[in-house]
């Protein structure tokens, strides 16, 4: 076999497993959405009593009518008066009761599968979601996942409901006029096929395109809303707003196609059903009082007769749901596939798990724990030592790592400098030291394994201030509570005086002052030094910081990192990730990647 041959083998293997896996994804989210039977089955009971209670009390009023037209004394009616009341009374209970038991149960479920995806992301986050656009991710998240509770309303319920419906029906028809049940059975099973087939013609691409094109215009709108001054700025606005425009032409046009199939669907229903009270009747005529014509009760008279072609427009009414649900199946799962390519039910390999620290792992004990938990309580007394010895970092998705073989050693007081150019691995390192990437090789904290901690508690160790860092659309305070929820308003403002921004929060009118939408409100050096400030309130024994003048000017880099190195205290181990040159004498040690 050629060398050629087995890397196709190859890729096929591996693309057909990676489809079975999203499969499996996609099933996993599925069954999230479906509540259990002891939430679903009450809700189906009473949404096929009510159809059936739809179809009888057609029957019965077609009866009643016609055998009122040949005035028998009114006992003969008796019953069927009392029956048309009942089945008017119990359609409109039975309705209720479905709508209210069904919702309850499919929004409980929805709130489960929130939960349950969101469980899901937690490990993710946040190296493992680098792969979605905020605007996309965030249509995934809600509209996707509120998508899915459809699946129980819109699909299996009516699915279930329609075709029990239809068997009793035909069965009923079949005690009256079997060759009229026979053509009823023929007439349900034509129009399910033609209803289904056509609308799937029609709109089944359009249906499985409209979740995609929904997050990719969310996505859009929310990059052109955040970059608006830069577009402007390079007169690409237009090009970005025609792109947007364009997405929501497609979109409204697969909505429109998906339209259409449902109207084709309703119609072919509706033909179909003409179709069987037609042959109803004819089937029906030639066998009035005849007996042992057909009728298994004896002669077909003219009520029965007015029951066997009316019956039909009922139960299509009911059964023309099953094309309609098999429309909205297809959405639904579209939107299952996007929610599990987002959340998949098992993490990446290059995601650390914990071993410890999960309530429902069982893997250690809750001495195990707590010994571990006191172990990293001493180094943040003491001050860790941080050693790393051939460390390789790979992003998920990435068959090469993104950095390899690297290697230093961390102390108290240290000043490290990593450097390097864009693309390197320099965030990855910091992403490898907070556990956010797992790694390879050794990452020990004062001679314990990283991987051998809980994740929370390495990063009670080691704190990350991020190339763009997280401002909550609220104030000064709130911002920096968010790292000590104890601390009072001295303990701020003596962390903002530290990092340089004691007279700058005086000038905004103090601590209540917000800060806007990400920062808005403030430039990139104020944004670094308040995040620099929630660091030191946490009070970290190891900081990194991640590109901290990548948002600020030459002029005030330097005079930035020299603030932030001396607010981060002589007792603190600092990690510093720059591409840009640092003054040598503000770091003890440096570290080049190629």
């Amino acid at each position: 076999m050629s060398e050629t041959t087995m890397t196709a083998a190859s890729a096929s293997a591996h693309a057909a497993n990676a489809s079975a896996a999203r499969k499996a994804e996609t099933r996993s989210i599925l069954r999230l959405a479906q509540p259990r039977p002891r939430s679903f089955v009450p809700g189906l009971l009473a949404g096929v009593a009510g159809a059936l209670m739809a179809v009888a009390l057609l029957a019965c009023s077609a009866w009643l009518i016609t055998r009122a037209a040949e005035q028998p004394p009114i006992m003969f009616l008796s019953m069927a008066v009392v029956g048309v009341r009942a089945f008017a009374l119990g359609r409109s209970a039975f309705r209720y009761l479905e709508r209210v038991v069904s919702h309850d149960g499919a929004f409980r479920q929805l709130a489960a599968l929130r939960l349950g995806v969101f469980r899901r992301l937690l490990p993710l986050a946040p190296a493992g979601l680098s792969g979605a656009g905020r605007g996309d991710l965030l249509t995934r998240l809600v509209r996707d996942v509120d998508d899915l509770q459809d699946l129980p309303l819109r699909v299996v319920q009516p699915l279930l409901t329609s075709l029990l419906v239809a068997v009793l029906s035909v069965v009923g028809v079949w005690l009256i006029l079997p060759a009229a049940a026979i053509a009823l059975a023929v007439c349900l099973v034509l129009g399910g096929l033609l209803g289904t087939a056509l609308s799937g013609a029609v709109a089944a691409s359009s249906e499985r395109a409209i979740a995609p094109l929904r997050g990719k215009l969310s996505n859009d709108v929310l990059e052109v809303v955040e970059n608006l001054d830069v577009l402007r700025s390079f007169d690409a606005l237009d090009t970005r707003l025609a792109g947007i425009a364009d997405l929501d032409a497609q979109l409204r046009r697969a909505t429109l196609r998906r339209a259409l199939g449902s109207g084709l669907q309703a119609s072919i229903t509706s033909l179909v059903a003409g179709a069987a009270t037609l042959a109803a009747l004819v089937l029906g005529i030639p066998a009035l009082d005849l007996p042992g014509a057909g009728a298994m009760l004896g002669a077909l008279n003219g009520p029965a007769l007015a029951v066997i072609v009316l019956v039909p427009m009922a139960v299509f009414e009911v059964f023309a749901a099953i094309p309609a649900a098999l429309g909205v199946w297809r959405q639904v799962r579209a939107s299952a596939e996007r929610v599990a390519g987002v959340a998949p039910a098992e993490v990446p390999v290059e995601i650390p798990v914990d071993v410890v620290g999960d309530a429902d792992a069982g893997e250690q004990s809750d001495a195990q724990i707590d010994a571990l938990t006191a172990q990293a309580d001493a180094l943040r007394v003491l001050g860790p030592v941080l050693e790393v010895a051939d460390l390789s970092v790979r992003w998920p998705g990435q068959s090469a790592p993104a950095v390899s073989g690297v290697s230093f050693r961390l102390q108290p007081g240290d000043r490290m400098l990593v450097a390097g150019p864009s693309g390197a691995g320099k965030t990855s390192i910091a992403h490898a030291l907070v556990r956010f990437l797992d790694y390879s090789g050794s990452y020990r904290i004062d001679g314990i394994e990283a991987r051998e901690l809980p994740q929370h508690e390495v990063r009670r160790v080691v704190g990350l201030c991020e190339q763009r860092p997280w401002l909550f659309d609220e104030s000064i305070r709130q911002n920096l509570l968010f790292a000590r929820e104890t601390a009072t308003d001295d303990d701020l403002l003596a962390v903002l005086d530290r990092v340089g921004l004691a007279g700058w929060t005086a000038e905004r009118g103090g601590l209540d002052a917000r800060v806007g939408q990400r920062g808005a409100l403030v430039s990139g050096g104020q944004a670094q030094r308040i995040a620099v400030a929630r660091a030191v309130l946490a009070d970290f024994p190891v900081l990194i910081l991640d590109e901290p003048t990548a948002n600020v000017d030459v002029q005030q880099a330097d005079r930035l990192v020299r603030d932030i190195l001396q607010a981060a205290g002589d007792e603190r181990a600092v990690l510093l990730i720059s591409h840009t040159p640092v003054p040598a004498e503000l770091i003890t040690a440096r570290l080049d990647l190629a």
